[in-house]
């Protein structure tokens, strides 16, 4: 297998810009310098851990790790010394990789440390940029384990997934295909590095092409404002970070400039509100793209930039990507076909939980083969554990989880996602989530959580159940209403919808 990082070891790529957080900054020969005397110090290692803060020395570290052939586990900083035990027990890493000065809380103080130097063996760099990135253990084997990430932990105690190298690859060159991604692109975001999103897609992904990025450290509309002014072309973030967009754009022309300047804005990580899509175009003439994909898989679909807008769809299959919707007997109920037209019923209504196959996988889960094989299907699918259905044209639009958002409520299969975007187009919601609870009559009934936008007079229950009857169906309309003064979300701004119950609530339930 070629190098995960060509431009690393090209001499045409030397002085431009790779990475930069803040005022700290690498050129490429930098960072082949700097990652690979780290490289050569991590040979030998069975596996390291990465203290994954948003800065320089993550990015290296990591990195470094990938040259060397080590697979490398990243930690989430704000993990409590509970997940960080496990996850460290887990994978037993025998070193981690920290930003000198950082103190690490226990049980990661117990490992081995070793600090992160930047910028210094790098100055010596310029003249042969290729020598230092080079340690001669890059592994040829597509399939030589290069990240463990460890899954949220929502049904349990968190899964590393073993992410191949081959995925990455396979990931990042479909996403080159799709978003017409090349190294003149400059991309900004604010996201952290423990994550897919933000580490595989928004570290590694540009030093793939041989682009550059540009960290935040710390996501604000001014970041934004400064960095796509500055000539930067793309934009990652999550849902949570598109709607502070939305608000501010009420009023910030210079925002409003600036996004419409960009050449791709890309959300992820979660559904997208079609409401904060059209916000967004209408003041930016600029839509944003969506795409899908999750630890496990890395990205399997996403909206092309050369197709047409689509709010509210993840797009199609990824080139590579193998994609078909089943019934819970395991009856396909659409499928892609080796051109990408979709067969079978893509009415945009029947609703079956996406499975996938491609190289984009992971290949098992850590210390853990009853997960794995329970994971897949006998024929080699994997289950997503994701609701979704699939238009007449192909594009999928994704429902929710099936474990917390599929509803089964008077002989009807119910995607939350689609209620929830019915709610959030009323001025008087500023945040919604929908789950089903246990109903005698119905088997399960719809319940919204809503976060007023003016808390002294929130909405009434039936005007709410009146608009998703009347823009969706009377199935699908909610039978109660409970208000909050926030919704529950983890650090990529997913919604947590097992803490709703616990949830402290603003005013009294409505039925």
């Amino acid at each position: 297998m070629s190098s995960l990082f060509p431009a690393l070891v090209s001499g045409s790529t030397a002085r431009r810009p790779a990475l930069r957080f803040g005022d700290r900054s690498l050129t490429y020969a930098e960072l082949a310098a700097s990652a690979g005397e780290l490289a050569a110090r991590l040979d030998g290692r069975e596996r390291v851990a990465v203290w994954a803060t948003p800065s320089l020395e993550t990015a290296v570290g990591v990195v470094a790790a990938l040259l060397a052939g080590v697979p490398a586990v990243p930690l989430n900083p704000k993990s409590g010394e509970g997940e960080l035990g496990h996850i460290l027990g887990d994978s037993a890493p025998s070193l981690v990789l920290v930003e000198p000065g950082v103190e690490l809380p226990s049980p990661v103080s117990d490992v081995e440390r070793l600090d992160v130097q930047v910028g210094v063996a790098g100055q010596d760099a310029q003249a042969s940029p290729g020598a230092a990135a080079r340690p001669g253990t890059e592994p040829d084997d597509p399939t030589a384990p290069a990240l463990i990430v460890y899954t949220s932990g929502t049904t349990g105690p968190p899964k590393g997934a073993v992410i191949p190298r081959r995925a990455i690859a396979s990931t990042l060159d479909a996403l080159a295909d799709a978003w017409q991604w090349t190294g003149d692109d400059v991309l900004v975001h604010g996201l952290p590095l423990f994550h897919v999103h933000g580490l595989i897609l928004g570290i590694l992904g540009p030093l793939r092409r041989g682009a550059a990025v540009r960290h935040l450290g710390r996501f604000s509309t001014e970041g934004v404002t400064r960095e796509l002014g500055a000539g930067a072309t793309m934009l990652f973030g999550v849902p949570t970070m598109y709607h502070r967009l939305a608000e501010a754009l009420v009023e910030d022309t210079e925002l409003a400039k600036a996004l419409g300047a960009a050449r791709l804005l890309v959300s992820g990580s979660a559904a997208l509100p079609v409401h904060d899509h059209e916000r967004i175009t209408a003041a930016t003439g600029r839509r944003v793209v969506e795409r899908y994909g999750m630890t496990e898989t890395l990205m399997n679909t996403s909206v092309r930039v050369d197709g047409e807008p689509r709010p509210g769809t993840v797009g199609v299959p990824l080139p590579g990507v193998d994609v078909r919707l089943v019934e819970e007997d395991g009856t396909t109920i659409a499928s892609y076909d080796a051109d990408g037209t979709p067969t079978g019923t893509p009415d945009g209504e029947t609703v079956g939980e996406i499975q996938v196959r491609g190289p984009n996988l992971f290949t098992e889960y850590l210390n853990r083969p009853d997960a794995t094989t329970a994971a897949f299907t006998e024929d080699g699918w994997f289950r997503t554990g994701d609701m979704a259905v699939v238009d007449p044209d192909g594009s999928v639009r994704i429902v929710g989880r099936k474990a917390t958002d599929l509803i089964k409520s008077g002989g009807y299969k119910i995607g939350a996602g689609e209620i929830e975007n019915a709610l959030l187009e009323l001025p008087a919601v500023r945040e919604a989530a929908v789950t089903g609870e246990p109903d005698e009559d119905l088997g399960e009934r719809i319940v919204a959580w809503i976060v007023p936008t003016d808390p002294e007079d929130p909405p009434g229950a039936e005007e709410l159940a009146d608009h998703v009857a009347r823009r969706l169906a009377p199935h699908k309309r909610p039978r109660a209403v409970r208000f909050l003064t926030s919704l529950p979300r983890n650090d990529m701004g997913k919604i947590l919808k097992r803490a709703l119950p616990d949830a402290v609530t603003k005013a009294p339930e409505h039925d």
